[in-house]
Formats: C-alpha cells, sequence, structure tokens
C-alpha cells in the first residue's frame, strides 16, 4: 500500500512538471510579443474583451503553470487553468478540427488544448498527489513543535480514528443516555375573581324576625287597664245568671 502511494505520488509529480512546463512556456511567449500585440491577435479572432483576455491567459499561464510543477494551491490553480483553456477551445480552436497540424498544413486544432484543460481539471480535483508545497504546509500545521512527524502520520491517524469510529459504534447500545423525558406541564393558573361591579344594585338588609306570639291564658298580665278590665267584665258576666226583672220585664207596659 505505501509502495503504490509513492509510486502514485512520484506520477503526479511528472504530470504536474510536464503540463506546468507547457503553460510556462506558452505564456511566456505571450507576455514576450507583448500584452498589445497579443490583444490585438485575440481580436482579430473574435474573442470578447481582447485586452483584459490577453492579458488574463498570459499571466494566468505563466504563474499557474510554475504554481503546478510547485504544487502550490492546486484547486485555485487547476481551476484557473481549466477556464483558460475552455476559453481558447471556444473562441480559436473549436472550428478549425481536432489535429494541430492536418499533413503538411498548419490546422491549429484543439487537440492540445482539450488535453492540458483536461488535467488542470484533475489537478484542482486533487489528483496532485503528496509531493506538493501544499502537503507540506498541512504537515507543517499539524505537526507540534516538540514531536516530530513523518510522512505516513496522516495515515495512521486516519486508521486510528476509523478505529475508535468502531469501538464507539460496539459501545453505543450500552452507554446511550436513557431519553430524557418530557417536562411536566405547568398548572395553569386560578382565574382572577372578579371585582364586583358598581352599577350593580345592593342587596336588601334581612327583615326582622317577628317575635313569638305570647301563650294563651297570658293576655291578662299585660299592664293596660282598659283591656284588663273588660276581660274581667267578660268572665263574669258569663259565670252569673242573668236574673228576670220582677214586673215581667223592663220597660214593659203597665
Amino acid at each position: 500500500m505505501r509502495s503504490r502511494s509513492l509510486v502514485y505520488d512520484v506520477a503526479a509529480a511528472l504530470a504536474r512538471l510536464g503540463v506546468g512546463v507547457v503553460f510556462m512556456a506558452h505564456g511566456w511567449r505571450k507576455i514576450e510579443a507583448g500584452v498589445t500585440a497579443t490583444g490585438e491577435n485575440f481580436d482579430a479572432l473574435g474573442v470578447p474583451l481582447p485586452t483584459a483576455a490577453a492579458v488574463y491567459a498570459a499571466f494566468v499561464e505563466l504563474l499557474g503553470g510554475a504554481a503546478l510543477i510547485a504544487g502550490l494551491a492546486l484547486p485555485v490553480t487547476g481551476a484557473l487553468l481549466f477556464v483558460d483553456m475552455v476559453g481558447a477551445f471556444l473562441f480559436v480552436h473549436a472550428d478549425r478540427g481536432l489535429f494541430m497540424v492536418d499533413g503538411d498544413r498548419a490546422q491549429n486544432g484543439y487537440e492540445l488544448v482539450v488535453a492540458l484543460g483536461m488535467a488542470a481539471l484533475l489537478f484542482a480535483a486533487g489528483a496532485g498527489g503528496r509531493l506538493t508545497l501544499d502537503a507540506w504546509i498541512v504537515r507543517k500545521r499539524a505537526a507540534r513543535p516538540d514531536e516530530p512527524r513523518d510522512e505516513d502520520d496522516d495515515e495512521e491517524d486516519a486508521e486510528s480514528f476509523v478505529e475508535s469510529l468502531r469501538q464507539a459504534e460496539l459501545k453505543f447500545p450500552e452507554t446511550a443516555p436513557k431519553p430524557a423525558e418530557p417536562p411536566a406541564e405547568p398548572a395553569a393558573p386560578p382565574a382572577p375573581k372578579k371585582a364586583p361591579s358598581r352599577r350593580s344594585a345592593p342587596k336588601p338588609a334581612p327583615e326582622p324576625a317577628e317575635p313569638p306570639a305570647p301563650p294563651a291564658g297570658t293576655e291578662d298580665d299585660k299592664p293596660v287597664a282598659g283591656r284588663r278590665k273588660a276581660a274581667h267584665r267578660r268572665r263574669t258576666g258569663d259565670t252569673q245568671p242573668v236574673k228576670p226583672p220582677a214586673d215581667g220585664g223592663a220597660g214593659a207596659p203597665s
């Protein structure tokens, strides 16, 4: 596994070297001819914004080729070079056929543009290998100042991380926390008492209870002279019989 990784890294470094040299050569040629002359050439070929396109193509090809060789910022470098080749394919080489040279005639086809563009896209996707400045910077940031690290430490760290995940999956059913019970709903607050309305009529006061009637036979004990005499007369009149008059009745004619 390690020998295959080393072979891949060496092959990727050689591929970056070859593609980067080709890009640098084309960029240097544009700068040597002059940005103005390159812009006029692009204008004649029908490229939109010829001056801006000439500046972009010259510096991206020159500096991007050097960055490919060094393996610096490969995702960004590869993407910029791929865009450069897409523009060259659409505005210059698309209608000239596949081959650069067809027989004795220079056809200026798109075979080189397609090959360089696909290689740049591959490097942008992460196929640059580990023999790059990007990988060296990452290892320097991850390494501790008092603990040196080897080239294969990244693989060992990845294997230990995967093993820890497996152990966690095996222990998860035993150590999984119980789901928390939902909190009890708070009791509803008591309804506020309604204040008495000022417009409501006041309740009538309760009537006093009537005094109990006196018992029978106690009516003579009242300190009223008239009623007592009348009652005494009624009792004496009831007990004594009335005698008829001697002359046959009072008021009778003689």
